[in-house]
């Protein structure tokens, strides 16, 4: 079996897939990677099923196989290379046995995704790899610790990329009503979609806080909520009025008013802000809603369709040999 091992690494990494459906009425929220679209973007470069990965937090670290095996870096925008020259972003890239990956800082976005074409194979947990910190289950990755890996079954596959959607840079965010909506006054919701936000430096997985100039987004006449259960996306006001966006590991119970939700489709936006990134948001119906909802079955689809190959200038492949570029033996005397 393949290896990964990690010669150092940041303070944030992590095993992610796209997590644990289903436990929510056991207290467990689905947890799995922040960026849900960028495991799926693995899965159509590498062309291989959803598997799982390495989710790193800004920052990456120093890496190695035994075996070599496809690569793809979905995400955030990381700095990388490959004992010096440079890994593109959202492309299948060889990594042969022994050579260093590294991989630094985020230059935009704060979630980038390691991936290998056969998956990382460690043992799965209520049915996925997926750390989730906050339920103690799995952890974050330590320097000198060794992964299993599967089998890249076609390391000499043509070189592919993806161009991905820009969900790294902020911008407008959809966000649907909920059943707490109605509860603010009518001037709330309205002030709220006028409002330029900022990430602020607070946040983590299980969520990001918003910062503003201007009034707490409060309901009138200090309505109490019981408390109910709550999704990633939703955008939960704090006694403050202070907004915070939920993501993959929040809790499943919550009695902080929403003033709605967040999209699943433009929830990455949310996630890849780095702090200091100018955030709006803007309703629409619960209809308009739906027309954006896709199973990850057909997101992976679509995605698929959207790999093209890379045509490369053969003076700059270094394993050129390792190619059959002739197919067949003749005997070279014929018409």
């Amino acid at each position: 079996m393949p290896h990964l091992m990690i010669h150092s690494i940041g303070p944030g990494v992590t095993v992610q897939d796209l997590g644990r459906p289903g436990w929510t009425a056991q207290g467990l929220s689905t947890g799995g990677a922040a960026d849900r679209r960028a495991i799926l973007e693995a899965a159509a470069i590498l062309d291989t099923p959803i598997q799982a990965g390495l989710e790193m937090m800004g920052f990456g670290g120093v890496f190695s196989v035994d075996r070599d095996t496809r690569i793809a870096l979905t995400g955030a925008q990381m700095q990388a290379s490959i004992d010096g020259a440079p890994v593109p972003q959202n492309t299948a890239v060889l990594l042969r046995a022994r050579q260093k990956l590294t991989i630094g800082g985020a230059k935009q976005g704060v979630y980038g995704y390691l991936s290998f074409a056969g998956g990382i194979a460690t043992p799965q947990i209520m049915g996925s790899r997926a750390a989730h910190l906050t339920a103690a289950i799995g952890g974050l990755l330590q320097a000198g610790a060794t992964l299993p890996l599967g089998k890249d079954t076609t390391p000499l596959a043509p070189p592919v990329r993806l161009t991905p959607d820009d969900r790294c840079a902020g911008g407008t965010v959809r966000v649907m009503p909920g059943p707490q909506t109605g509860y603010f006054d009518a001037q709330t919701p309205a002030r709220f979609t006028k409002t330029q936000f900022t990430r602020s430096p607070r946040g983590n997985r299980q969520g990001v806080r918003l910062d503003y100039d201007g009034d707490g987004f409060t309901l009138s006449g200090g309505l109490n909520i019981t408390s109910d259960l709550i999704v990633p996306g939703d955008i939960q006001m704090t006694g403050d009025g202070v907004p915070y966006v939920l993501l993959a590991e929040c809790q499943t119970i919550g009695g902080y008013p929403r003033i709605g939700t967040v999209l699943p489709a433009d929830l990455p936006i949310v996630a890849q802000s780095a702090p200091g990134t100018k955030l709006r948001f803007v309703f629409v119906t619960v209809q308009e809603a739906d027309t954006t909802a896709t199973s990850d079955k057909a997101t992976l689809a679509a995605l698929r369709a959207q790999v093209t190959p890379i045509i490369r200038d053969p003076h700059d492949i270094a394993d050129l040999l390792s190619y059959q570029l002739i197919s067949g033996v003749t005997a070279g005397n014929e018409l």
